[in-house]
């Protein structure tokens, strides 16, 4: 066992982490209009980037680099203020790469051309194995595991993978396996993904995580380079799909070892998934334990005062039942039930809040009703506001999604947007 950890602790040690963090993340609407997607705030007191990190550095992997481009103000000062604990004098860190044209006079033109333009950093820091990660999904994962995985199998490239239904695959890389987890077909986005084998309603989808030995990648993407009119640069619809014949691609399926079932992993790239991911921490034993001190989820963390509850008249009683609410908050004299409140949430007598999702420094006046809504940073919602009662009127105003769920921004609302998205 300790030679095994030791095994593990060399390969995390010999691994630079470079995270994807420059996403439009278009499917979630008004919420990215002034933010990156992994700068969406979620949890309580999260934000999706801190997911990727904190899984990194839980890994022991100390070495990070955070490739931006797409509105990433709010994100690279949460990384700046939040990120900045590790030590310089044992080489750890978490580097931000925003779009610089290192190498082309154009900004990044997709998932590989990012990781090239940012190819003689990488150089640099004289890693042994690059570890790819989508800065925009929620999950806990130690990517040590994955890193001898990819040694053990002598691989090329191994890509993580989860088992996802079949009628929401088109949305992923599909990928087929042998029975030695070899890779033997890749499709990003299918229309019709390939189910997996006995399992008809299942398909194998890619998490966008890939494990590169150093010299593959730079040969990979300089081939790709080579391609420019014929590739998009990306590795889910280029790199990843070109190599499986000339190169060992293996599969790491990501697995909950306990309950041998597929491990936790979100994609919270809608606003109805959004609004669900955040929700469900509310359960009683939720599949993603945020009080699990074993592998903490880091953040950078306003001072700020605990929550308060106020009044306690029969029809004046401040209280939240089913619920998480987080530092600074203030529910004075109104009933919260199923929901989840960032920091510094003001909510006003009289009002009654369910099924909904808080963002921080939100003032809910006195006398609303609101429910199956997630209400963006800063807003102020007038006295007397009745929310998700009534769609063809909330449709007026705001973003209805697909499943009825009511996205609220201030510029909906007529107002700023505040500092610090």
């Amino acid at each position: 066992m300790q030679t095994a950890k030791r095994f593990v602790s060399r390969l995390t040690r010999q691994t630079l982490a470079l995270v994807l963090a420059g996403g439009r993340g278009s499917r979630l609407h008004d919420l990215t209009k002034w933010r990156a997607k992994p700068a969406v705030p979620f949890g309580g007191k999260f934000r999706i980037i801190d997911f990727p990190l904190s899984n990194c550095i839980n890994s022991g992997i100390g070495q990070v680099g955070v490739i931006t481009q797409y509105k990433s103000h709010s994100l690279i000062r949460h990384i700046q203020r939040g990120w900045g604990f590790l030590r310089g004098e044992l080489d750890e860190f978490v580097e931000l790469l925003p779009a610089q044209q290192r190498i082309e006079t154009s900004w990044y033109e997709g998932t590989a051309d990012a990781v090239l333009q940012n190819l003689d950093i990488i150089r640099s820091h004289q890693p042994e194995y690059v570890l790819i990660l989508a800065g925009d999904h929620v999950y806990k994962m130690d990517y040590g595991t994955m890193l001898a995985h990819h040694v053990e199998n002598d691989a090329d490239i191994t890509v993580g993978c989860i088992e996802v239904p079949l009628d929401e695959a088109s949305a992923f890389g599909v990928m087929s396996v042998d029975d030695e987890l070899r890779v033997t077909e890749f499709v990003e986005k299918p229309e019709q993904p390939k189910p997996m084998p006995g399992q008809p309603g299942k398909a194998l989808a890619s998490m966008g995580i890939y494990v590169f030995s150093t010299q593959v990648l730079f040969d990979e993407l300089m081939r790709d380079q080579q391609m420019d009119g014929e590739s998009s640069h990306d590795f889910g619809k280029d790199i990843i799909p070109s190599v499986i014949k000339r190169l060992r691609v293996v599969a790491f399926p990501f697995r909950n070892p306990v309950e041998n079932k597929p491990a936790y992993w979100r994609d919270v790239g809608t606003v109805d998934a959004l609004w669900q991911a955040n929700l469900e921490l509310i359960g009683i034993s939720p599949e993603l334990n945020l009080y699990d001190s074993h592998w903490p989820i880091w953040t950078y963390q306003e001072q700020l005062p605990p929550a308060k509850f106020v009044f306690d008249d029969d029809n004046r009683r401040g209280m939240a039942v089913d619920s998480m609410v987080a530092g600074g908050c203030i529910v004075s004299g109104a009933l919260v039930k199923h929901s989840l409140l960032f920091s510094q949430v003001k909510i006003h007598s009289y009002s009654e809040i369910s099924d909904s999702v808080i963002y921080p420094d939100v003032e809910i006046g006195r006398h609303c009703h609101i429910r199956n809504a997630l209400i963006d940073r800063g807003c102020r919602i007038p006295e007397g506001t009745r929310i998700g009662f009534d769609e063809a009127d909330d449709r007026k105003r705001f973003h209805v999604s697909p499943k009825g769920i009511v996205l609220i921004t201030p510029e909906m609302l007529g107002q700023d947007y505040p500092h610090g998205l």
